[in-house]
């Protein structure tokens, strides 16, 4: 070993006569203006130094480099920019080395594809995941993937942006050498040696021959353009991914470079960029609280009350990010129920190859069973999962109010029910908050924090940091019937019953839905949710409903005639022989003509854009009432709740995010003209026409917020 240098976000040391060139940005190594900076100018370096024969490039910290500098977005790029920094490497007449251990992503990637050679340790990820920001990788990495991986390979970690393990990154071609080193400067300097050794010199990327087959390559390249048509719902990045891969197969190289710059400024300037990048910061900001952060309280054991889908879906959330599980059930036929459905997600997973059986027994030996409350004494956090009925909860809070530890956290999953009138069930509401699940609970990410009247500030970071510690996406809301996301639902479904009955079929509705970008329109969804989870609230509601208000009852006749959807093998569509897929029912359309009838409703046409306009006002409207009373902190924080929960496209940022980008005075002039119909539905938000009348939009609320 002998000199070293520091040039801020790089420092350099020689071991005899290879450069090791350290990245050191923290928190993740980010491509920042600095980092890259500083490489282009250690690499020119390298090139005037006699006494360098290879350059190593490794990462200080966890990561090699963790992608592009968040903190850079939406500003005027610095130069040197990354592509020039990649060509840079490559074109090095020394050999370059990388040595890959933690994150290497996005333009970390590229940057060791740029580099002759990889060697990576055990536990690396590598990815390109800039198709989740609407981008591709534009650094070289849709020219140098191909040549290294295949046309194949690298479209399935373009369009997918999921990470490649170590091994099989190596199998990919992506990598040359496994290490074993715990070390990446050993793991680095011992393969550079070797290199070294056997006079290796610099091997570059845009030669190498994993695109030799161009035949085979391009029917690859033609499969995948008829499934991003076919499956992305018009997402803009990924045609332009396969677009630039044909390039690297069709083009020379440096002309490729440049087919890869094009496409790369055409999704920068893309709207669904910006949408998926307002997306990306609104899921970092939720957990943003106003004024001094409380510090949560000691969370080691979970409680769980209630073994059905739901409390069985958060018993596997907690044990599988290591909390012990105690579930208490009515009675031992009720406990072995929940028992069953548990293993029955950890016997799918091991069935799946996700989870070894080692992996299963440890988590199942944290999961104990009892009928009695008193199993709880200990639980630092317990969660009510019981039937969705007000009398049901306060009994099963009162006899948590006896039993709870002192300053055990009482949390209610309730979807819509009064957290206030719950709390006031125990002697101590300051210890109970909702903690609103989606389901399935293991899986969905969207976890709503219902912040009660008397909530204490550690009771609410108790549920922040439950919802850390589960890897999900918290968003704090106030009480209200359905909180943030199901109060919003009611009305935007309100909404397109309202469509259904007066001339569009649900088939016509869901597909217009779709066409938007959801996975599933309201009825599908509705099928697959229960129709008699719906019809229950209504129930619940009717006593209270405005008379002014229209009632739509055409869900209620499908009910009233046990059509509960999936589950029953029909609900709007019917499901034969279990069927997932559902088909059109003639029936339901001759109940709905039925009603319409009923009602006195002459039925006309709807285009799909009269459907979604009407749909994606109705929700835009309720959300800034939702917004103005407080129930929501920020509008991002809506936007997440639709994106996280509720299948809103991505691309499109959220409800919020999306009333901005058309515009919320052709929002209003929309919910105007509706109300020459109805003007007991369409009621026009008050902070609706504020915003409009003053020019500002909902995102200059996000600044204040």
């Amino acid at each position: 070993m002998t000199d070293s240098a520091s040039t801020g976000a790089a420092s350099t040391r020689r071991y005899d006569d290879i450069l090791v060139v350290t990245i050191d940005h923290p928190p993740v190594n980010a491509l920042s203006a600095a980092v890259r900076g500083d490489l282009a100018r250690v690499i020119r370096e390298a090139q005037a130094d006699p006494q360098v024969r290879a350059v190593l490039l490794m990462g200080a910290g966890k990561n090699f480099i963790a992608g592009a500098d968040i903190r850079e977005f939406g500003k005027p790029p610095q130069a040197p920019i990354l592509p020039e920094v990649c060509n840079q490497i490559e074109a090095s007449a020394k050999p370059v080395v990388a040595v890959l251990h933690g994150a290497a992503l996005g333009g970390g990637l590229e940057i060791a594809m740029a580099a002759h050679y990889r060697v990576a340790l055990e536990g690396a990820k590598l990815g390109l995941p800039e198709v989740n920001l609407g981008l591709l990788p534009g650094a070289g990495g849709t020219q140098r993937a191909p040549r290294l991986m295949g046309a194949q390979a690298s479209l399935d970690l373009m369009l997918t942006g999921k990470h490649l393990s170590a091994r099989a990154a190596l199998e990919a071609g992506l990598v040359d050498t496994l290490s074993s080193d715990a070390d990446p400067l050993d793991a680095g300097l011992a393969y550079t040696r070797q290199l070294l050794a056997v006079g290796a010199g610099p091997r570059r990327s845009r030669d190498a021959g994993a695109l030799a087959d161009k035949t085979a390559a391009l029917a690859q390249v033609e499969a995948a353009a008829e499934r991003v048509a076919a499956t992305t719902r018009g997402l803009y990045s990924p045609a332009k991914i396969v677009e630039a891969v044909r390039a690297a197969i069709e083009q020379p190289f440096d002309e490729g470079l440049r087919t890869e710059r094009a496409l790369f400024l055409q999704c920068l300037d893309s709207p669904q960029r910006a949408g998926l990048i307002h997306a990306f910061f609104a899921e970092r900001d939720t957990a943003k609280m106003p004024g001094q952060p409380a510090r949560p309280r000691r969370l080691e054991r979970i409680g769980i009350v209630g073994g059905g889908t739901m409390g069985a879906g958060i018993a596997v959330a907690a044990l599988d990010a290591g909390f012990p599980v105690t579930m208490v059930e009515q009675d031992d036929p009720a406990l072995e129920r929940g028992r069953a459905r548990v293993a029955q997600v950890y016997d799918l997973l091991l069935k799946k190859g996700r989870l070894t059986p080692q992996e299963r027994e440890s988590r199942l030996a944290r999961f104990t069973g009892a009928t009695d409350y008193g199993a709880l004494d200990d639980a630092d956090l317990i969660i009510e999962a019981v039937f969705e009925d007000m009398a049901v909860k306060q009994a099963v809070f009162a006899q948590l109010d006896r039993v709870a530890k002192p300053g055990a956290v009482l949390a209610t999953n309730t979807s819509y029910l009064d957290v206030d009138r719950i709390a006031a069930a125990t002697r101590g509401p300051a210890d109970v908050l909702g903690l609103h699940f989606f389901s399935p609970a293991n899986i969905m990410k969207l976890l709503e924090v219902v912040v009660g009247e008397h909530t204490a500030a550690d009771t609410v970071a108790t549920g922040f940091e439950l919802a850390r510690r589960l890897r999900k996406i918290p968003v704090r809301a106030g009480v209200c019937d359905g909180f943030i996301g199901n109060r919003i639902l009611a009305v935007h479904r309100q909404a397109a019953d309202m469509i259904m009955e007066d001339g569009a079929s649900p088939y016509e509705i869901d597909a217009a839905v779709r066409a938007f970008g959801y996975p599933m329109g309201p009825y599908q969804m509705a099928d697959l949710a229960g129709g008699d989870i719906g019809w229950a609230t209504r129930k619940r509601r009717a006593p209270t409903r405005d008379p002014a208000q229209r009632y739509v009852q055409i869900p209620d006749r499908l009910c009233e005639r046990g059509w509960f959807g999936q589950k029953t093998g029909r609900g709007f569509y019917l499901y034969p022989d279990g069927a997932r897929q559902g088909e059109q029912d003639p029936e339901v359309l001759a109940i709905i003509a039925a009603e319409r009838a009923r009602a006195r409703v002459t039925p006309r046409s709807f285009t799909p854009e009269d459907i979604q306009r009407r749909y994606l006002a109705a929700m835009i409207n309720e959300a800034a009432n939702v917004l103005l009373q407080g129930i929501a902190q920020r509008p991002s924080d809506i936007d997440v709740v639709f994106l996280a929960g509720y299948g809103f496209p991505r691309h499109r940022g959220g409800p919020m995010h999306y009333a901005d980008s058309v515009g919320l005075d052709r929002v209003l002039a929309d919910i105007r003209g509706y109300a020459q119909e109805d003007p007991a539905f369409w009621k026009p938000s008050p902070l609706l026409v504020q915003l409009a009348d003053s020019g500002r939009n909902f995102a200059s609320l996000n600044q204040t917020a």
